[in-house]
């Protein structure tokens, strides 16, 4: 949902009119967009969830999402479909296919995703926002990087404040799939820390919402001050304010990291189509702004050593978060919506 929200950001700017069509449930995450965006429920579903009475409706589902949104697409006769991936973008984008319009994808991770994986020889366009992206033999890509939201670009390069014996921020992350994890093992890591250390230490932590209760209670128990809740909507704020950041590394959470630019430990979910998610944190990774821990090797003791390593080293963190930076792309935003308008009015003149 980010980059299309930074995406219909840029193009309102422009004087566009955007419209978000999604399902039920990503129609929950649509609190961030502009106002003036219209939201447009469709009919979607995958097999990855529910019973088999579920998987026996999907088809039927996912036909009539895409005879309602080639309704509407009729209707409104829109100039380009741009997808970002997952099932909720089936039926716009097969509307789009079978109604000819100028359409195209933009993936988040170093790996497809199946759906786009299974529209990047049906549309016009691919754009890619980790490079470099693992494409379909025949397919071409355009880096134009991961665009963030308005509100982690008015964070861009940050000022830093290297950790010291004063009040430090730790900032805890982690997609809904994958959060389990780290709320199992972060508060436990940080609670072993040197006192010296640990009084200083306040953590903002993300947690899943029927994890949240036993990861506030374990904190409270230890004397840690800490704020967990299911979802931050000033994430952008916390992770400006914070000396280093935990997290999964979804495609957005790494791009948001490398526009503020902060050090950060990242623990790629390990179940993420392709393993993804390692390939995101590649790029930080080699760049010196992250410490890669795999959940395969990830226990309480080596976290709370890496943790303990970087908020120790107030020159090693500053180098770190100045690494980040350089690998930030602040202008992805405008480069993908350059490459929609471009594709928007090549199909205007053909």
């Amino acid at each position: 949902m980010f980059p299309a929200q930074a995406l219909a950001e840029v193009m309102l700017r422009r004087g566009w009119r955007v419209k978000l069509s999604t399902d039920a449930r990503g129609a929950r995450y649509v609190g961030g967009f502009p106002h003036s965006t219209e939201i447009e429920q469709v009919a979607s579903s995958t097999f990855a969830r529910g019973g088999i009475l579920n998987k026996l409706l999907v088809p039927f589902h996912v036909l009539g999402g895409v005879i309602g949104a080639s309704l509407r697409m009729m209707r409104d006769k829109p100039d380009i479909v741009v997808g970002f991936g997952g099932y909720p973008t089936i039926p716009a984008l097969s509307a789009a296919w079978v109604l000819r319009l100028p359409r195209m994808i933009h993936e988040q991770n170093g790996v497809l995703g199946r759906v786009n994986r299974i529209f990047s020889k049906k549309v016009d366009a691919v754009a890619c926002g980790t490079w470099p992206t693992e494409l379909p033999e025949g397919v071409e890509g355009v880096h134009v990087g991961n665009p963030v939201r308005a509100a982690v670009l008015e964070r861009e390069g940050a000022g830093y404040i290297p950790p010291g014996d004063y009040p430090m921020s730790v900032l805890v992350i982690g997609g809904s799939q994958g959060a389990r994890a780290l709320s199992d093992v972060v508060p436990p890591a940080i609670a072993s820390l040197p006192m010296e250390l640990l009084r200083n230490i306040r953590v903002s932590h993300q947690a899943r919402e029927e994890d949240g209760e036993r990861v506030a209670a374990f904190y409270a128990e230890n004397g840690i001050d800490a704020d967990v809740e299911p979802f931050f909507r000033d994430v952008p704020r916390r992770m400006s304010e914070a000396q280093l950041v935990i997290s999964r590394a979804g495609a957005s959470s790494v791009a948001d990291i490398s526009i503020v630019g902060r050090p950060s430990i990242l623990i790629p979910y390990p179940y993420a189509a392709g393993d993804h998610q390692s390939a995101n944190a590649k790029g930080l990774s080699e760049a010196g702004a992250a410490v890669v821990i795999p959940e395969s090797k990830l226990g309480v003791e080596v976290l709370a050593e890496q943790v303990e390593s970087i908020l120790t080293n107030p020159q090693g963190a500053l180098l770190m978060a100045n690494a980040a930076l350089s690998v930030g792309k602040p202008d992805a935003p405008e480069e993908l919506a350059d490459m929609v308008v471009a594709l928007a009015e090549k199909g205007q003149k053909t």
